[in-house]
């Protein structure tokens, strides 16, 4: 039985051996595409050659992404991973910027496996689960049998989750071993099957493309190939491990992962259908086939083992599936319990259950999944290609936090890496951005909405955490902020652009079917002139569309931005406010109203300055003892001896009413004549020692005064100054003591 939420705040606690990080690592990484879309996404752009080596480059660059992780993880062992390195480097604002987009990249994996499941069905055991139609939603058709199958999935790997985390672990260990020696037979089987076949791995290349160009799309595809091989980072505090074994772990883990690829790869062109002339004949026709037919390495494997290799792969692609499932639900509820502990999410996902497991941020993965089956496979695949995005962003974050880390410390090698990361994932950005430069599209129009989308609610989340951040962490880095912002407008336009070029495309074949007498019938019966305006009407109404669109997209994330920047600025003054009150507060005498100690140690810290650097304007310094405090207080009580002092303060305010009084000890004064104060100061001095001289016998206040001036070229120091003065009083205590004024001190 599953213990619930005790809301117990102790410390991750350490279990994680290298066998189970390992496991969690590779699990993550490879999902259902490796199996399901290998043809789609590496051979039909790249050949089986092409694809290889793209794969042996991509797995390169992360096993440099690898050493910024490892370089990181073993200077900030916290949970969190990548949040936890920005915030420590570069401080709250970027780390809030990382979490934001690593939560939509790994929840984003989550959803993609999850919806999965139906596929599985759909291919393996036909029609059990489409029943209960609802709608057509981007061409996909949603059904309920098919819903309840995913949110019952994302319910039991959450349950199991929640109930222990060794079981999880232990689950992963397994499953990752089912899919690698499943993977591995099968394709160890075709190579050897292959000699005797009647197929050939031609072409290696695709013949229409550069070379070099195939190769790099490969590459610029390995962020999305391979994330969540570095979600381990999250977890560090649970290792029960050293953190320097981290950096083998990861490599084994991209060895791992990258064979797989490559495997999957080859067995996919090692065998295709009787019809057609090679495996690019076959890829290019996968709509033609049915169920198992239409997946490439399905087929390859049962032209070579059967239906026993068929097996092997399904029980490979489930596990995949699984493994997805829980690494990514691990890594957001470690994620989630991180962030929690700095209040940019509700303290409660920093709660342990009594496993030490963050079972609330799971449950919160959990709850925002359930509704994903019902918005369609299709919106869910856009979702996944703004991960390509995300994974370039938190790999760019982690190589910068890894340079300047090791530029500090002096560490020449990791200095070397952190550059080179960030510089590839920089170029890896501008690939994805504008793709037209290098080869054609690579990420659907919807893709880029999606994102400009995520962005603009993350200024508004950003919002609500900077009304809560009473510690005034956030919102130092403008910067960052502005990024976002002409990020946000950069996507819209290339978004515009997209859609331009689509509907211009489409009005091209309009007009080609048109003057073909293949179009519509509808179309086909206008004249030439109207059908011409018509073309022409569509175009205008779409820039005008798409115009409208890209301003109100641009409205509202400035918007966004301008009510952080304007709160920021209300908590800002309301903090100055806060601070001068408690300037005001340290700097006032209690008793007496005039500035206190602490205020006449920095005043004097600011004469001293001045004197240095010989910017002193004249003035003179003037110390006041009370005479015959201590029998006031022993024997009337320190309440008179309270109103003592303060009649005393109340005299030289009254005299000294242009330079500032500070009350120094418990029965001293001290003042700094400036100005008119200290143009008659000999006047005043002997206007207050007259006064003072009345007050002789009669119980009002009685004070000795010392003054001196600043001697330039003498006094180097104020306390110097001060010296003097101290003992100028101490003479005139000693005149009022011979007049009889003390009677005890």
């Amino acid at each position: 039985m599953a213990e619930g939420n005790t809301g117990k705040t102790e410390a991750l606690n350490s279990y994680l051996s290298p066998t189970s990080a390992w496991a969690i690592s590779v699990g993550t990484s490879v999902g259902w595409g490796s199996l399901v879309v290998t043809s789609t996404n590496y051979l039909s752009q790249a050949g089986p050659l092409g694809t290889v080596l793209g794969l042996l480059l991509g797995g390169g660059l992360m096993l440099l992404l690898s050493r910024n992780f490892h370089y990181m993880a073993n200077r900030y062992p916290d949970a969190g991973g990548i949040y936890s390195y920005t915030k420590n480097v570069f401080g709250y604002d970027r780390a809030f910027l990382v979490f934001w987009f690593l939560s939509l990249t790994y929840i984003s994996m989550f959803w993609a496996n999850a919806t999965s499941l139906p596929l599985f069905a759909r291919y393996f055991i036909s029609d059990v689960f489409r029943f209960g139609y609802l709608y057509t939603i981007f061409g996909y058709e949603v059904y309920l049998g098919e819903a309840l199958l995913t949110m019952a999935a994302i319910a039991l790997v959450t349950a199991l989750c929640i109930r222990s985390k060794q079981a999880a672990a232990k689950v992963m260990v397994i499953l990752v071993f089912i899919f690698t020696v499943g993977i591995t037979l099968c394709f160890l089987v075709s190579a050897f099957g292959m000699g005797g076949a009647k197929v050939s791995a031609e072409p290696l290349i695709l013949p229409d493309r550069n070379a070099v160009i195939q190769v790099l799309t490969i590459v610029f595809i390995s962020p999305w190939a391979f994330i969540g091989f570095e979600n381990i980072t999250h977890s560090s505090e649970e290792f029960s491990f050293r953190q320097s074994k981290l950096f083998r772990i990861l490599v084994f883990s991209v060895i791992t992962s990258t064979a797989l690829y490559i495997f999957v790869t080859l067995l996919s062109v090692t065998a295709y259908p009787a019809g057609c002339t090679s495996w690019l004949d076959y890829i290019s026709r996968l709509d033609e086939f049915k169920g198992m037919d239409g997946l490439p390495a399905f087929y390859a494997a049962n032209h070579y083992m059967g239906s026993a290799g068929v097996y092997i792969l399904m029980a490979s692609l489930l596990s995949l599936i699984v493994t997805s499932l829980i690494g990514n639900l691990r890594a957001l509820s470690r994620l989630f319990y991180a962030v929690s502990r700095d209040g940019i999410m509700a303290a409660r996902f920093s709660r342990l259950n009594s496993k030490q497991i963050p079972a609330n941020a799971m449950l919160l993965t959990a709850l925002l999944s359930l509704p994903v089956p019902f918005l369609g496979r299709t919106a869910i695949g856009w979702t996944v290609d703004v991960t390509t995005i995300g994974a370039t962003i938190i790999y760019g974050f982690v190589s910068a936090a890894a340079f300047k880390a090791a530029r500090a410390a002096g560490d020449r090698r990791e200095q070397v890496t952190g550059m080179a990361g960030l510089i590839i994932m920089v170029v890896f950005g501008i690939y994805l951005l504008f793709p037209n430069l290098f080869s054609d599209d690579t990420l659907e129009a919807e893709t880029y909405i999606l994102f400009i989308v995520w962005s603009v609610v993350g200024f508004f989340f950003f919002r609500h955490i900077i009304s809560k951040d009473h510690a005034r962490r956030f919102g130092k880095a403008v910067i960052v902020w502005i990024a976002l912002l002409a990020l946000v407008v950069l996507m819209a336009l290339i978004w515009s652009g997209r859609r331009d070029e689509m509907i211009t495309q489409e009005a091209v074949e309009s007009i080609r079917s048109y003057y073909a007498g293949t179009a519509e019938p509808e179309l086909q019966a206008l004249g030439e002139s109207e059908f011409i305006s018509r073309q022409l009407e569509t175009l205008h109404r779409s820039n005008s569309l798409n115009t409208i669109l890209v301003i109100g997209l641009f409205a509202l994330a400035l918007v966004a931005m301008l009510i952080n920047h304007f709160t920021l600025r209300k908590y800002e003054a309301e903090t100055a406010r806060e601070r001068d009150v408690a300037r005001d507060v340290a700097y006032k005498d209690g008793l007496t109203g005039v500035k206190s100690k602490h205020a006449y140690v920095e005043y004097e810290r600011d004469m001293a300055a001045r004197i240095y650097d010989g910017t002193v304007e004249p003035f003179a310094v003037l110390v006041c003892d009370v005479n015959g405090l201590k029998h006031i207080n022993d024997t009337l009580g320190h309440k008179a001896g309270d109103t003592y002092i303060l009649s005393a303060s109340q005299l030289l305010c009254e005299y000294y009413k242009h330079s500032p009084v500070f009350r120094i000890g418990g029965d001293e004064f001290a003042i700094i004549l400036q100005g008119m104060d200290y143009e008659k100061r000999h006047e005043t001095l002997e206007a207050i020692n007259r006064q003072i001289e009345l007050n002789l016998g009669t119980g009002k206040v009685v004070a000795s005064l010392g003054m001196t001036d600043y001697k330039p070229g003498e006094d180097n120091t104020f306390h110097s100054v001060f010296t003097r003065a101290d003992g100028l009083m101490y003479e005139r205590k000693q005149q009022l003591k011979a007049m009889g004024a003390i009677t005890r001190d």
